[in-house]
């Protein structure tokens, strides 16, 4: 797990080594133990090593392969890559070190663009051929890894972040309108290629991309979810358990590939209680886990050590609580944001950031189980958007979307207000012939496209701020593709997450089992009170929040005067989303 930037020239001239720097610097905090720069004619490559794998200076990037034809910058973990590196050594190929990055640098020699349908993981890689002059970068198909570029007259970058392009000093800051539109309506989503900022795009998904020393980019989709039921029918029966042994193995391969301790973020919903379940069920012994809360408003708790603690007692994990005082949430939150690659509406983003200080200070791995509410329709939308009767876009949109256009015009000033981008994009998502009913489309549009750029996006981004990995099994492939073939009436029992739940029966306590849908409580930034309100209002009111002219002025002033009264579909304060969208782009845009 790491940070990787570089770039390519298109006019034969070297890339700055100042731009390198600048950009190195930028993603530092990702890879604390190690940095790495190679410079070949029009190609430069970087890295900045969190170590997880080979531990040696073996392990150092940029790695090239035993011809040095070939080299390589990498930020992931490949969990199939022991399998990989015995056929490749039977295929003749050579082996410095035991690190997962050697292996995909090998596989690229010898599948070429194909190899990345061989890769079982997370992972975002750019891959230099010194013979044909091309630069190959791939991103992993669930888009658990960050893989960002930019195209200038000079040349193509990029980084795992977009802080790291703009620190060139060669791309322009200028808002995106359609990435503005998503950005506001689907609750800070903006899917790839798309981002917040015109001149940076993000690469998409399950695609790789080639580019050549003249300028010419390729893509090419290597993979695709099929949400469609299996030729033979299963019982519920059947599904429980495939879906339990699939889970199982996705825990495993989690836990053994590191060359660290591996621990658990414990949140007290079903989902991360059962991982701790299925460690101790794979016979992890001394399990660590680690779960955080705030102080509680009269309308909502702060925490959920009240889940958390049974089942942390029922495996007697070595647990840690940390309890966070509403003062030092507003403290840090500048801290936050400064490490958000791109603006990031669910206030859990802070809780993260906070959990990941304290955790790294003890483990470099954790599991989490980002995911799982997406993939078994966890959610209360997902029951109101099967049980409603109205044509696709409003079955989705009047359960999902932030704000109807309508309202999305009349929150930002006129520049930026268009077309209704965003119904564009989930009319063009749920009209899929890869799907076998709604509900699927609504499932499958969840796990490709908006979960990548909300909850994933976010504890990558929380956790590598801290030089902490986390893993995700929830969203391991093989795992998703088992679940999105699965009746949506499974996944939608028991209120949601039905399969889940009747593996987790007799694993973990009924209470967590049984209790309603809980989300990472921060009552703080929800119930906007206080210092937490002044400080959203100096934001807005703030001399460059006013130059900048983003919003309309009469939008901003009617959540200022009812700062508790605005919320969106899905209970996110609207208050809060333009106070954090202002706030990161006085943070990474106006000083990059």
């Amino acid at each position: 797990m790491c940070g990787l930037f570089g770039a390519l020239s298109f006019d034969s001239n070297a890339i700055s080594s100042a731009h390198a720097e600048s950009m190195s610097a930028r993603v530092a905090r990702r890879g604390p133990d190690d940095k790495g720069e190679y410079f070949d004619g029009p190609v430069m490559l970087g890295h900045r090593r969190l170590s997880i794998i080979d531990l040696s200076p073996a392990g150092h990037q940029p790695m090239h392969d035993s011809s040095h034809r070939f080299s390589i910058v990498f930020n992931g973990t490949i969990y199939n890559y022991p399998e990989l590196r015995e056929i490749l050594i039977g295929k003749g190929y050579r082996f410095n070190s035991h690190s997962d990055t050697e292996v995909i640098v090998n596989a690229y020699a010898c599948w070429g663009e194909d190899c990345v349908e061989r890769l079982h993981g997370m992972f975002a890689f750019a891959i230099w051929d010194k013979q044909q002059q091309t630069l190959f970068l791939a991103r992993d198909r669930m888009g658990i890894k960050p893989l960002y570029y930019a195209l200038a007259p000079s040349g193509f970058y990029f980084a795992s972040n977009p802080q790291a392009l703009l620190a060139t000093g060669l791309f322009a800051s200028a808002i995106d309108p359609v990435g503005l539109h998503h950005q506001l309506s689907l609750h800070a989503v903006i899917p790839a290629p798309r981002t917040l900022i015109k001149s940076i795009k993000k690469c998409r998904p399950a695609f790789s991309m080639k580019i050549t020393t003249d300028g010419k980019l390729t893509e090419r989709r290597y993979w695709t979810l099929l949400a469609k039921r299996p030729a033979e029918p299963m019982s519920a029966e059947a599904w429980n358990d495939a879906i339990h042994d699939s889970l199982m193995q996705a825990v495993k391969k989690r836990l053994t590939i590191a060359d660290v301790p591996v621990g658990v973020l414990l949140s007290g919903g079903l989902d991360s209680s059962l991982l701790v379940a299925l460690l101790a069920e794979a016979g992890q012994h001394d399990i660590r886990t680690f779960s955080i809360g705030f102080e509680d408003q009269p309308e909502e708790r702060g925490n959920e050590f009240e889940f958390s603690d049974p089942v942390a007692e029922r495996y007697a994990t070595d647990h840690q609580k940390f309890l966070i005082p509403n003062d030092e949430v507003l403290t840090r939150l500048p801290e936050a944001v400064a490490a958000m690659a791109e603006p990031m509406f669910g206030q859990d983003a802070v809780a993260f950031y906070l959990l990941s200080e304290q955790v790294s200070k003890s483990v470099k791995v954790v599991q989490s189980g980002q995911g799982a509410d997406e993939v078994f329709a966890g959610y209360f939308w997902y029951a109101q958007m099967a049980a409603s009767q109205e044509p696709p876009l409003e079955r989705f949109a009047n359960h999902y979307v932030d704000r109807d256009h309508d309202e999305f015009c009349a929150t930002v000033a006129a520049a930026y207000r268009g077309e209704d981008y965003t119904s564009q994009l989930i009319e063009e998502n749920l009209n899929t012939d890869q799907a076998d009913s709604f509900l699927d489309a609504v499932l499958r549009f969840d796990i490709t496209t908006l979960v990548v750029d909300d909850p994933v996006k976010r504890v990558d981004n929380m956790t590598m701020a801290w030089g902490l990995e986390a893993r995700v099994p929830f969203l391991d492939h093989q795992l998703v593709e088992l679940a999105a073939s699965c009746p949506p009436e499974l996944k939608l029992k028991h209120e949601g997450k039905g399969v889940l739940k009747e593996i987790a029966r007799g694993r973990i306590p009924d209470a967590v089992i049984d209790r309603p849908k809980g989300y990472f409580p921060m009552p703080a930034l929800k119930y906007v009170r206080g210092d937490f309100f002044q400080f959203m209002a100096d934001t807005l009111n703030s001399q460059r929040s006013l130059e900048r002219g983003l919003f309309n002025r009469d939008y901003i002033d009617r959540l200022l005067a009812e700062p508790e009264q605005h919320f969106t579909r899905l209970n996110g304060s609207k208050l809060w989303h333009s106070a954090l969208l202002e706030y990161w782009l006085q943070r990474h845009v106006d000083q990059p």
